[in-house]
């Protein structure tokens, strides 16, 4: 890996754990799946490429890009990413039900056509998964997962529930940018969708085929996703989205660009930054929690939980990685759990996981051996009223 893209994305690369070497022709076993779209980009991917696996499926984590240039094209225009996402359906009269004893939010009062964060806790008020929730009819739902076991959980609560749980084949294609939107009006069979607002989401045609689509994504940018069936013509729809997103200045990337403008918006990774041991709460997201939501998994335990946070942001202005320690006063407190470099803030940040809950926020500490100096914030770094993925602010960079 080049030092120009590790001085960028430091050790914290969940994101791009190292299958080197990989076959450029799709495969898949009963237990990971390579991305179709792998053979449209084979020429990227250079001695130093490394890809990810996450949820059961493998795409480009590094592709021996020039991580900062790509991130200001990401920044200042539009970026085509193949990204590992995993979306399961939940259908039947009591989808909505079931999803309402499952997850923290009340789904029952989602509108069709709508998206929505949602998190599944265990009895115990720790975090089991993240992910988008889509409502696409009364009686079907589509989450988006993160990584980890879900499955075994998911049928050992469905016991009285008239549902059906369905492991769907898409694989998941991101377009993020600030002509974003601008890409979708051109590669739309007939025009884009009206309105399609943040969070929202659509049925559409590309290239002659039918795909869904929603106002999402991992970068904090103006973005939408595309969930693309397995049985759908890959090489038409690659074709169609780089030709048709030419005249915006579309670039395809690997994740490390789209690692380093997570960190800076603020978006969790499940199993790396926040996991089982953590409550939403003290990973900063009991604003997901409606505790007057009757019976679900986990409420009963965090009536009761700690509302202070375990997991805040980090800024230094020296070199920081993933897994170093964490100390106040010189008395060890918890460690790292993901860094980068912000070109855009012209420092480095993280994410500082503490062994409890407090109140960490403003405080200095020092990372690593070496105790390079930083300073705790709340997360986001910016932006925190979520203005530039809708679409309502643009920064200058």
């Amino acid at each position: 890996m080049s030092a120009n893209s590790t001085s960028l994305t430091g050790t914290s690369q969940r994101a791009i754990t190292g299958i080197r070497s990989l076959p450029v022709r799709p495969w898949h076993s009963d237990r990971l799946k390579a991305s179709p779209f792998i053979p449209f980009y084979e020429e990227r991917i250079g001695p130093d490429a490394a890809f990810s696996v996450y949820s059961g499926h493998m795409s480009p984590g590094y592709l021996d890009d020039d991580v900062e240039a790509e991130y200001w094209h990401l920044r200042r225009a539009v970026t085509l990413f193949d990204v590992p996402e995993h979306a399961i359906e939940f259908v039947g009269r009591d989808a909505g039900r079931f999803l309402d004893h499952l997850m923290t939010r009340r789904v029952s009062a989602m509108k069709v056509g709508r998206c929505g964060y949602g998190l599944m806790c265990y009895d115990d008020g720790g975090i089991l998964m993240d992910g988008v929730l889509i409502r696409l009819a009364e009686d079907r739902f589509r989450y988006v997962l993160a990584d980890g076991e879900i499955f075994g959980w998911l049928r050992a609560h469905r016991h009285g529930f008239e549902v059906e749980i369905v492991d769907t084949a898409d694989w998941v294609l991101q377009v993020q940018g600030p002509r974003a939107l601008d890409v979708l009006a051109s590669v739309c069979d007939g025009g884009a969708p009206e309105p399609f607002g943040y969070f929202a989401a659509a049925h559409v045609t590309m290239a002659g085929q039918p795909l869904l689509i929603t106002r999402t994504g991992w970068t904090g940018e103006v973005g939408f996703e595309i969930y693309v069936p397995e049985n759908h013509d890959h090489a038409a729809l690659w074709h169609h989205l780089m030709n048709k997103g030419e005249r915006h200045d579309i670039h395809f990337a690997s994740m490390s660009c789209m690692n380093v403008r997570r960190i800076e918006a603020g978006i969790l990774d499940n199993g790396s930054d926040i996991d089982s041991s953590m409550t939403p709460y003290e990973a900063g997201l009991g604003g997901f929690v409606d505790l007057s939501k009757d019976d679900f998994v986990g409420r009963d335990a965090l009536l009761t939980a700690d509302r202070r946070p375990r997991l805040v942001g980090l800024k230094t202005h020296d070199t920081i990685e993933r897994g170093m320690d964490i100390a106040v006063n010189g008395t060890p407190m918890g460690r790292i759990a993901a860094t980068a470099y912000s070109p855009y803030l012209g420092h480095w940040l993280g994410y500082a996981c503490f062994g409890k809950s407090g109140d960490w926020i403003g405080l200095e500490i020092a990372c690593g051996p070496d105790g390079v100096p930083g300073e705790t914030v709340g997360l986001p770094f910016y932006d925190a009223e979520k203005l530039i993925p809708r679409g309502k602010q643009s920064v200058a960079v």
